[in-house]
């Protein structure tokens, strides 16, 4: 008897997974990477997201639920039509079922709606428009790694302790740059300081001397720049040649930057900025692990966090479909919302029912030259913000999917 109950125990454990088997549409799962690979934006993601994607799979797999996990990447140059153009296609004949990355805020409105309708995981994580979380939340969205709302709280609240209450802003002129404004804009406020004026400069502008220069005649205390990437190593490189910042009555600050713009900038110049991260590779050992098999992948150059949450968002999502049995994206996006976020550069973050992965932010401070240990050890942790204090509030959003639940 006891030789029958263990043939039929091992028949219901094959049937079992011959029905989660049967559950992987396509008999494989597809992972799209896609994201800004030939421009301003391409040192935070581009290639690199690709290669981080690559080492979650293989940490992963190379195989969930027993079926093959296959990555495919491509560019969308910064522009929401070329991105939905790809995404589309790649939902309808190529099969895809979860999306990473998604460059720029822009983009990643424009695939966030594509994913929504065509019910498919969108994993974000360039991206950083709080709205993605907010009134144009989805199901199946999930912002892994910063927001314009955690960045700018972060940044303002650090300047608004010194004293900070005049601000001007210089405003990348798109979806990101605009959602990080509003979002400082209303800590500035709340604090009892003043916006006195903003500027706003074209995607990629080359030359930034008259913003800036309308930025300094303003007199506020803090220039603040809600720009990125290429945009922000431009506005600091050029703000230095006219002196701009460098008076004891303004100063200017980056609400968003990485450690690619540091490594662009150079310690010289960018030792003492202060910035807000929800990654350094340099923080403990298990993000020093990751970073040496990063760099040794991408030719030395140190992850962003962008790249690192690209890491943690596949890995997430390969963990729930193994969960759920499947890679349907409703169950899938269930599971994803049950199991906590655990990787070497989070631990035990939940996920709200707008998508938000509730990961702790710090507060980090450029190197002074003396102060590096090495290549790329560019960053030091002066603060630790907890989830509670670095997201948006839940009620505050106006995430649709929250108000229904809360009918």
């Amino acid at each position: 008897m006891r030789s029958i109950a263990a043939v039929l125990a091992a028949v219901f454990c094959l049937a079992a997974v011959g029905s989660a088997r049967a559950q992987v549409s396509g008999d494989v799962v597809r992972i799209g990477v896609i994201n800004d690979m030939s421009g301003l934006y391409s040192d935070l993601g581009g290639e690199g997201s690709v290669e981080a994607a690559r080492l979650a799979i293989e940490d992963f797999g190379p195989t969930v639920l027993g079926k093959k996990i296959e990555l495919v990447s491509a560019d969308h140059q910064n522009k929401p039509d070329v991105a939905s153009g790809i995404v589309r296609r790649w939902i309808d004949e190529n099969g895809v079922d979860m999306i990473a990355d998604g460059g720029n805020s822009a983009t990643a409105l424009a695939i966030q709606g594509i994913t929504r309708d065509k019910k498919r995981i969108f994993v974000i994580s360039g991206p950083g428009s709080s709205d993605l979380t907010g009134k144009q939340c989805s199901p199946y969205g999930f912002h892994f790694t910063y927001s314009t709302y955690a960045e700018a709280s972060a940044v303002t609240k650090a300047m608004l302790k010194q004293g900070a209450d005049t601000w001007f802003f210089l405003t990348a002129d798109y979806a990101f740059g605009h959602a990080l404004e509003r979002d400082a804009s209303s800590f500035i406020t709340v604090a009892g300081s003043k916006v006195v004026g903003s500027v706003r400069h074209p995607l990629g502008a080359s030359d930034l001397s008259s913003f800036l220069l309308q930025a300094q005649n303003s007199k506020a205390k803090v220039i603040a720049l809600a720009n990125a990437g290429g945009d922000t190593v431009n506005s600091l490189k050029q703000a230095a040649e006219f002196g701009i910042g460098k008076s004891a009555n303004q100063s200017i600050v980056a609400l968003l930057m990485l450690i690619t713009d540091v490594h662009s900038l150079g310690l010289q110049a960018a030792q003492g900025i202060i910035y807000a991260t929800s990654f350094s590779w340099t923080q403990n050992e298990a993000t020093r692990a990751f970073g040496h098999r990063f760099m040794a992948r991408r030719h030395g150059q140190a992850p962003t966090m962008i790249q690192a949450g690209v890491y943690s968002g596949v890995m997430h999502y390969l963990k729930a479909v193994q969960a759920a049995g499947t890679d349907d994206a409703d169950a899938v996006a269930v599971a994803m919302r049950k199991l906590p976020v655990n990787d070497f550069m989070t631990q035990n973050a939940g996920i709200r029912e707008d998508g938000q992965v509730m990961r702790s932010m710090y507060l980090v401070q450029a190197k002074s030259p003396s102060e590096s240990r090495g290549p790329w050890d560019y960053e030091t942790v002066i603060a630790t913000i907890s989830p509670d204090e670095a997201w948006r509030p839940l009620a505050e959003g106006g995430c649709p999917l929250v108000q229904q639940k809360a009918r």
